[in-house]
C-alpha cells in the first residue's frame, strides 16, 4: 500500500514544530530491538513506543502490523535526520529554545506522574468498591417498552384510539397511519423516563402492561400510547464498565493529588484568572 512521502513529511514537520522529538528520551528496555540505525544511532522498538503514544493518532488507519510500525520507523528516521540538521543549522540556539526544552521537559515529567499516580490508584480492589458504591447509590431504575401512534391532532388520536379498543392491532394501525418513521409498528423499545419528552414520559409510566393511554400531546404531534412490559433497569456488570471505572478511578486520584499541590503551593497570579 502506497503511503505519500508528503504526508509522513508533514507528521515529522508536525512533531518538530512541536518538540515532539523529546519524546524519544526515555529509559530504554535492557532488552529492546533494534529495527533501524542512523549513521549508526539506533531507533529500537521502544522508541518506536513512545512515538506512537504521541503521533499514532495522525497514522493512516489502513496501516496495522508490520506496515504500521515500518510507517513510524521512517517517521523516526526522518525526524532523526532533520533534527540533527536543526542543530547543525544552531537553530538550538534560537532564544526561545531552553525556554521550549523546559516547557516540554515539564510535560513530559507532568505526563509521566499522572500516569503513575493512575496506575497506583486503579486497583482491582478500589475499581470494584467504586463500582459498589455507585451501584448502591444508584438503586433501581424503572424501565418500559412501549409502542405509540403518532398523529397530527387530536381528533386524528381519538380515531386511532377508538380502533384499537375495537380490537385492531394497535401495531398495525402504527404502521398504517403512524407518522413516526423510525419506529415500526410503533414500537418503542425499553427507554427510562428520562430518555423522552415530558408529557410523554409521564403519561408512559402511569401505564401497567398492555394498558392504553388518551391521546397525549408532545412537541411532536399527538400520541396514543400503549406499554407492553414493565421491569427495573439492570445495573451493568462490572466487566461491561470496568474501563469506564478505572478512567473515574485514576482521574479521582490525579484530581486529588493537583489539589494537595496547590494547597501546598504559594500560586501568584499577576493577572486575573481567566473567566
Amino acid at each position: 500500500m502506497q503511503i505519500t512521502l508528503a504526508r509522513r513529511a508533514r507528521l515529522v514537520a508536525t512533531a518538530l514544530a512541536a518538540g515532539s522529538f523529546l519524546a524519544l528520551v526515555s529509559v530504554a528496555a535492557l532488552e529492546a530491538r533494534t529495527l533501524a540505525r542512523v549513521d549508526g544511532v539506533e531507533i529500537t522498538d521502544e522508541d518506536v513506543r513512545i512515538a506512537l503514544e504521541d503521533v499514532g493518532g495522525d497514522i493512516p488507519p489502513q496501516l496495522e502490523g508490520e506496515q504500521r510500525q515500518a510507517y513510524v520507523v521512517d517517521f523516526l528516521v526522518e525526524m532523526r535526520l532533520l533534527a540533527r540538521k536543526a542543530e547543525a543549522d544552531k537553530l538550538n540556539d534560537a532564544p526561545d529554545f531552553a525556554r521550549r526544552m523546559a516547557y516540554l521537559r515539564d510535560k513530559a515529567l507532568m505526563e509521566g506522574l499522572l500516569a503513575k499516580i493512575g496506575r497506583e490508584a486503579s486497583t482491582d480492589a478500589a475499581v470494584r468498591q467504586v463500582y459498589a458504591e455507585v451501584a448502591k447509590a444508584q438503586g433501581a431504575e424503572q424501565e418500559v417498552r412501549a409502542r405509540h401512534i403518532l398523529v397530527e391532532t387530536e381528533a386524528e388520536a381519538r380515531a386511532a384510539l377508538k380502533r384499537v379498543r375495537s380490537g385492531e392491532d394497535f401495531a398495525k394501525v402504527a404502521d398504517q397511519i403512524s407518522k413516526d418513521p423510525g419506529s415500526r409498528g410503533g414500537d418503542l423499545g425499553w427507554f427510562t423516563k428520562e430518555r423522552m419528552v415530558p408529557e410523554f414520559a409521564e403519561a408512559a409510566f402511569k401505564l401497567q402492561p398492555n394498558q392504553l393511554s388518551e391521546p397525549v400531546k408532545s412537541q411532536f404531534g399527538w400520541h396514543v400510547i400503549r406499554v407492553e412490559e414493565r421491569r427495573e433497569k439492570p445495573f451493568p456488570k462490572l466487566e461491561d464498565v470496568r474501563d469506564q471505572v478505572e478512567r473515574f478511578v485514576a482521574q479521582k486520584a490525579q484530581n486529588d493529588m493537583l489539589a494537595k499541590l496547590r494547597e501546598a503551593a504559594k500560586v501568584e497570579r499577576l493577572q486575573g484568572a481567566p473567566k
